[in-house]
């Protein structure tokens, strides 16, 4: 059984070490599909985001929630120890390649060039998230700056980026987030009939945390699709 709602769940530390800009935090990315939340768990920070809205910052401190759909280009700004619990829709999908970050265009529009910016090699991870994380804050920068025109032709190339993906995506879908709301579908059906056979097969299920590097800061993500069950 997946998490809950068919979504994932990490814990995210924002990355320190100043930008260009001078600013601490994240790589600047989008998710084509699945909307994701941040729930503060410590220090404070900033939400930059870039849609078709224009560009928005929103403060972050300890109990703030948000969250943002697919389309919403997002910075995750440390200013004292943030840290996320992050919650996304469509478990699975995130680690498919349901993100783009905002590489500079000419990155962006050449599908190789922007699978060897994105991938992290085995020796000198440190410096190469540094590294594609200072490109894809210039090319966010120059997408602030650059209006609707330039924003649309980064979500061109962004789909052309995971089109090859989507048949592989759908039968992530199809084993979590649809196959939970059939299941609910069932027992609502069984509970209207008076059965309740389903809570005998009630189980308690954990997922240990996995360490990873990610593209706002460090992970601490669960495998939610093969849980130990207890």
């Amino acid at each position: 059984m997946t998490f809950p709602g068919g979504t994932s769940i990490s814990r995210l530390t924002v990355y320190t070490g100043a930008c260009a800009d001078g600013l601490e935090g994240g790589t600047p990315h989008l998710h084509t599909a699945s909307t994701e939340a941040y729930v503060v768990v410590g220090g404070h920070g900033a939400l930059q985001t870039l849609d078709a809205n224009g560009l928005k910052e929103t403060e972050l401190s300890v109990g703030s929630t948000v969250w943002f759909t697919p389309g919403t280009i997002h910075r995750a700004i440390n200013r004292g120890g943030l840290e996320v619990v992050v919650v996304m829709s469509n478990a699975g999908l995130p680690e498919a390649g349901d993100a783009v970050m905002t590489f500079p265009p000419e990155i962006v529009a050449d599908p190789e060039r922007y699978r060897e910016t994105a991938t992290l090699p085995a020796d000198g991870v440190e410096e190469a998230v540094v590294r594609r994380r200072e490109l894809a804050v210039e090319g966010f920068l120059r997408l602030a700056e650059g209006g609707p025109e330039q924003l649309q032709r980064f979500y061109d190339s962004a789909v052309a980026l995971v089109r090859p993906k989507v048949a592989g995506w759908r039968e992530i879908w199809e084993r979590t987030v649809d196959q939970e709301t059939r299941r609910t579908a069932e027992i609502l059906d069984a509970l209207g009939s008076g059965d309740g056979s389903h809570l005998l097969r009630s189980a308690l299920m954990e997922s240990p945390p996995q360490q990873r590097w990610g593209m706002c800061g460090h992970l601490r993500a669960h495998d939610v699709a093969n849980p130990i069950i207890h």
